[in-house]
């Protein structure tokens, strides 16, 4: 058979026009639909909408520590387009007695669990994390996670902030320049997002960007008093980097609290790592800093 071979300006015009393909599939999509059955805004970056479902209801203590929503337990689901419809991903936080009403629904409903499991140790009451997966029309989408969720307790409406969120009262720049990327304020934690260099891709479709699709190393600091704060989050790691970041970690006087996958079909094959330390804020981003370095990842 006589194969074609496609001109380079060709395959350029093809290639230029792809993001407006991209574009017109995220246009029609009915969002503002897709907003209403989940009871929220979206966060939009780029094509991707991420819907946050913070578990707000819980109380939840680790080592003394009151775990702010933002420090470890915002629930999360993304939609991409692509595919004639939309792929979603998500992360849901439950507790242990609503991990398998919600998944029922979830199977019911079409959606495919993709990891079950820890984030923390010691936690009271014990938290889960639940991630998901699937393709479709979003809004179905949309009605299937709703209606799992409405099998546990997270709050499936979005209610006005009682006050504003406190003061991070953590030296930001310091932080900052220790970890190599510019971090955010998010009700009273401190966030940053790392990216990896390689890309990383599911079902033949970039995961990007990484931090609203997940695949961004997530690092957290909740200040705890005195320059100290409670740290937790998770490595994104290829397997030849597991051990060397394990390493560094434990060296550094950070606890190891899980490994384990997210994804069943990402390319590359990636871990994702948890961890959990309270100490001097500056001594702990120095210690993240040297697992970092055992990581493909960038500065900046």
């Amino acid at each position: 058979m006589k194969r074609t071979v496609w001109p380079l300006a060709v395959i350029g015009i093809a290639l230029a026009y792809l993001p407006f393909v991209y574009m017109a599939r995220a246009q029609a999509i009915d969002w503002q639909k897709v907003d209403e059955t989940l009871g929220r805004k979206a966060a939009v970056s780029d094509d991707v909408h991420r819907y946050g479902f913070p578990r707000s209801d819980l109380s939840v203590s680790l080592d003394g520590v009151t775990i702010k929503p933002s420090l470890a337990l915002g629930g999360w689901v993304a939609f991409k387009p692509g595919h004639g419809g939309a792929m979603v991903m998500g992360d849901l936080v439950l507790l242990e007695t609503e991990i398998n009403p919600v998944m029922a629904k979830m199977i019911a409903n079409g959606l495919e669990i993709t990891a079950v499991h820890n984030h923390l140790l010691r936690a009271s009451p014990a938290t889960f994390y639940m991630h998901v997966a699937g393709h479709g029309d979003p809004v179905k989408l949309s009605s299937a996670i709703h209606d799992a969720l409405a099998e546990s307790k997270t709050p499936l409406t979005v209610g006005a902030p009682a006050s504003p969120p406190p003061a991070v009262d953590l030296d930001t720049a310091k932080l900052d320049q220790i970890i190599g990327v510019k971090g955010q304020a998010n009700g009273g934690v401190y966030q940053f997002n790392v990216k990896r260099r390689d890309p990383i891709t599911q079902e033949g479709m970039p995961l990007t960007p990484v931090g609203p699709m997940g695949v961004a190393i997530g690092i957290n600091f909740q200040p705890t008093g005195g320059g100290r704060a409670a740290i937790t989050g998770d490595f994104v790691l290829t397997g030849d980097e597991v051990n060397p970041v394990i390493l560094a970690l434990r060296a550094h006087g950070i606890e190891v609290t899980a490994l384990h996958s997210h994804m069943l079909d990402e390319q590359p094959r990636l871990f994702f790592m948890h961890f959990w330390a309270n100490d001097d804020a500056v001594k702990l981003a120095e210690g993240l800093r040297a697992a970092l370095d055992k990581t493909a990842s960038t500065k900046g």
